[in-house]
């Protein structure tokens, strides 16, 4: 056997080992949860980022799982198209308690009866998530 023929099935065993790595890794799905929320709100689907909020979830440190639904209810029903563009965004697991992961974003929020943005918003926006099993769930939301 060559060098060729061998080095082709242990790179691609190695490319394939790496992949299932990042599953466990702790921070990759903390970043994974974070654009999930991302690709929910954009996609409209209030179902799923409903799902991707904790039980104990609070905004603001006054709102909670009633006003996100309603919110994201008459957002959605004002604009036809949501964009949420992320200029900066740094997620971490907690040092102390690996059960517990922040991001914090500068983003920009858009939306759009046809094509072309009829509304913008700049907001910077923190966020904590818990990990629930093998999920991590937004527990808390701040912006300015």
């Amino acid at each position: 056997m060559s060098v060729r023929q061998f080095a082709l099935p242990f790179i691609l065993f190695f490319i394939l080992l790496a992949g299932c790595g990042g599953r466990d890794d702790p921070q990759a799905a903390l970043e994974a949860a974070v654009q999930q929320l991302q690709d929910n709100l954009e996609g409209k689907q209030t179902r799923a980022v409903l799902e991707q909020l904790h039980p104990q979830f609070s905004a603001q440190q006054s709102f909670v799982r009633d006003w996100a639904q309603r919110t994201m209810t008459l957002l959605f029903l004002r604009h036809k198209n949501i964009q949420v563009l992320a200029l900066s965004k740094h997620s971490q697991i907690d040092p102390t308690y690996r059960d517990k992961g922040r991001s914090e974003a500068q983003i920009a929020l858009t939306g759009a009866a046809g094509l072309i943005p009829d509304s913008a918003r700049h907001y910077s926006v923190a966020l904590e998530w818990w990990l629930e099993g093998d999920e991590w769930k937004l527990a808390r939301l701040d912006w300015q």
